[in-house]
């Protein structure tokens, strides 16, 4: 059975990178990727292009977006009772505090900090593959 993964990230060069890694680690993920906060809502919520979106097992939701930020979208879905128990995962630059502790406040489940070197980066994907889905137990998906 797929693993499904909607990573919510506007850098290309940090997509990309994402799905080599993932790719190599585990090649029963299906990666989404929604560039900005308002298109990962419309992926969550199936509206427009999104009516058949599956729902993701994981979200990895970058802070710094475009038109919605991270700390939002990760508002509105701890706020829906239909998408609350995702797990969320922060995968972001920002090493601020400020950002850590309003991300927990928000109830994500996980806070990572993006490497810059290649290497590094590859290591923490495959680190939250070996961890976030083969280890933790999610929730069943439920068709929407």
């Amino acid at each position: 059975m797929s693993i499904e993964v909607l990573l919510v990230e506007d850098s290309p060069g940090d997509v990309r990178l994402t799905q080599e890694a993932f790719r190599d680690a585990n090649p029963s993920i299906h990666l989404h990727v929604a560039i900005d906060g308002v298109e990962a809502m419309a992926f969550l919520k199936h509206e427009g292009a999104y009516a058949l979106a599956p729902r993701p097992d994981i979200i990895l939701l970058d802070l710094n977006l475009p038109k919605m930020d991270g700390r939002e979208v990760l508002a509105h879905i701890k706020a829906d009772d239909s998408l609350k128990t995702i797990p969320v995962i922060i995968l972001t630059t920002s090493e601020a505090q400020l950002d850590i502790l309003k991300s927990y406040q928000l109830q994500a489940n996980c806070y990572l900090t993006k490497p810059v070197q290649l290497a590094a980066f590859e290591s923490l994907v495959k680190s939250i593959n070996d961890f976030w889905l083969t280890k933790v137990k999610l929730p069943q998906r439920q068709n929407a």
